[in-house]
């Protein structure tokens, strides 16, 4: 294929701006899907983002387009997603794209993501084509849309394209101006192979699918590669273009996107961002490969039955396979068994990722309080970093423990910023700025990572009516008056439940999460006390009543020392099966508990 023919773009956008209906509309008018096979976000291949309406992986397809000066061109397109827990996706995705279509509400205007994305693409030296989309609403007010992304983008109001992908309408304009806009791929044929490692999935049939973009040189059928890091070498055993569902080639070649397969069964031969290279010496130069993406949330996930722990952790390679982006190890904790700790890029990641393991692999699952890296400083002038609260040394020891800041950037109508105000100075948040754009303000914010991990974005989403959205970037670590918090059970710490959480939130959080499992653990023969510590210092507590049998039943009439007798003698019992008994916690009660967050 003609290098000069070939366009490689991404469709980029905050989420619920259009582009898997924009990505369905650019699909029909190539003729790439037949009639009978034509449905809404068709490129939304996983049932959990169907149900959800959400992006959650890049996908991308390949279109056949005859431009109107009669040339045919290859259109390879990647649709992203747009929520900020995914935007290692989207930076991956640009990488394999020498343009993108920047899709902005034409009734909403320019969000948080939509200027996360805009900046990721600039950084990665990408031509942009700018377009205002869903121009067919009552509420539409394209230009002024336009006049934002010049205001605040930067980018000519004039250039703006003004479509509707629910309607097709400005769709050939659209494909006309990508034809146009983007530039060819820059890549030597003649030199030798070098293919760009983007994306990978595990295929029980044929191994490792790598998804690649040949930069230099090209890849056939037969021929024998390696991978540039592993220093690993394979037989090219089949190869795939993705029009949009995957059909045969030959060969692939310096600009085009494709999907390698070698029959690579070890999952961890393969790595995003690695580069293939002929296994013939000398071995040209590896590819720049991506950034490595550093977690912010851990959380534990632990296996209901102790028997499913190898079927988790076979589940959890291939994942990682198919997302780069979270990372696990494992780890053991006195109430929950065998699990692993795992480190995502949000709280939604979290989520995402946790219901793919139920759901793709059939696995019932535990998971525990999301948590932040704090870095602790010692009296030995030693500075260790901590993800679990279990990991944090005595106190007696720490100088300060300094937890992660971020800085928010939260895009809200006018008439809602008193109430977005609000609640980031109740998480504890420092105003950096504050601008307007047109009818949306823009604010920023300095807030610590842990006050926004569990349910920051739905708070902005009820206290704006759904009008708001906020991206962030972590800037740093600041010291805080953080403590400890432990849950006791009958005097035993319960290592699952517990808390870093500041010293004034102490007393509060400890009362909500005694309160909840107050709920959940059966009454026994003997009273059960639940109490929030901080060190030997109890800050809340509550009391599971203990069952009560009736000893005195049988005592009709008679002295009334008989009936004190009997009632003395349970007494003593109770207490003794209280230095003897043991509670057992139920699955129900550490789920509610670790709910707690969506609650308050």
């Amino acid at each position: 294929m003609d290098a000069s023919r070939i366009r490689n773009f991404c469709i980029i956008a905050h989420i619920d701006h259009g582009k898997s209906t924009l990505a369905d509309r650019l699909l029909d008018a190539t003729g790439t899907l037949g009639e009978r096979e034509r449905r809404d976000q068709f490129l939304d291949k996983m049932e959990l983002e169907q149900e959800r309406g959400i992006t959650i992986k890049a996908q991308t397809a390949r279109m056949s387009y005859q431009a109107k000066d009669g040339e045919t061109y290859i259109l390879n397109l990647i649709d992203t997603p747009g929520h900020v827990d995914f935007s290692y996706e989207v930076s991956r995705a640009l990488q394999a794209c020498e343009g993108a279509v920047l899709v902005v509400d034409a009734s909403q205007g320019i969000e948080a993501q939509t200027l996360a994305n805009a900046y990721l693409a600039i950084e990665a030296d990408l031509d942009l084509i700018p377009v205002v989309n869903k121009i067919d609403l009552p509420a539409a007010d394209p230009e002024g849309a336009a006049q934002e992304v010049e205001d605040v983008i930067g980018l000519d109001a004039a250039e703006v394209l003004p479509i509707s992908a629910k309607e097709g309408v400005g769709v050939d304009e659209l494909l006309e101006r990508i034809v146009a806009n983007v530039p060819p791929p820059r890549g030597d044929v003649e030199a030798p192979l070098r293919a760009l490692i983007f994306d990978a999935w595990f295929d029980s049939y044929v191994g490792v699918a790598a998804l690649v973009r040949v930069v230099d040189g090209e890849v056939a059928m037969g021929s024998r590669i390696m991978l540039r890091s592993q220093g690993s070498e394979h037989d090219v055993q089949d190869l795939h273009v993705i029009d949009p569902h995957p059909r045969r080639v030959q060969r692939l070649g310096a600009g085009e996107v494709g999907v390698v397969i070698c029959g690579i069964k070890s999952l961890d031969e393969v790595k995003i961002g690695d580069t293939i290279v002929p296994a013939q010496r000398p071995l040209p130069d590896a590819l720049p490969g991506f950034r490595e993406v550093k977690p912010m949330v851990f959380s534990g996930l632990y296996p209901v039955e102790a028997e499913d722990y190898h079927s988790l952790k076979a589940a959890l390679e291939k994942l990682r396979l198919n997302d780069s982006s979270f990372q696990y190890e494992p780890e053991t904790s006195a109430a929950l068994g065998f699990g692993f700790r795992c480190g995502f890029l949000g709280f939604l990641h979290c989520e995402i990722i946790q219901e793919r393991l139920e759901r793709e692999y059939g696995l019932d699952l535990i998971t525990t309080a999301p948590t932040v890296r704090y870095r602790v400083e010692k009296k030995s002038g030693e500075t260790i970093e901590i993800e679990t609260p279990a990991a944090l040394p005595d106190v007696t020891e720490i100088v300060a423990i300094h937890e992660p800041t971020i800085l928010a950037t939260i895009h809200v109508p006018q008439e809602y910023v008193g109430a977005v105000i609000a609640l980031c100075q109740d998480r504890r948040g420092i105003q950096r700025d504050m601008a307007v754009h047109g009818s949306r303000v823009q604010i920023r914010y300095e807030l610590p990572l842990a006050e926004v991990v569990a349910d920051f974005h739905d708070r902005i989403k009820s206290s704006t009516r759904g009008f708001g959205s906020y991206d962030y970037d972590l800037v740093g670590y600041t010291p805080a008056a953080l403590v400890k918090l432990d849950i006791l059970v009958n005097g035993d710490p319960v290592d699952a439940l517990s808390l870093i959480v500041h010293r004034d939130k102490a007393h509060t959080r400890g009362a909500d999460l005694a309160r909840k499992l107050k709920e959940f653990i059966p009454r026994q023969m003997f009273e059960v006390a639940i109490q929030a510590a901080i060190g030997a210092k109890v800050v809340a507590r509550t009391t599971v009543k203990a069952l009560r049998k009736n000893v005195t039943a049988k005592c009709y009439g008679g002295d009334i020392s008989r009936k004190r007798k009997l009632l003395e003698k349970q007494k003593a019992g109770k207490r003794r099966m209280k230095r003897v008994g043991s509670v057992e916690i139920p699955q129900e009660a550490f789920l509610a508990a670790l709910k707690l967050g969506d609650d308050s």
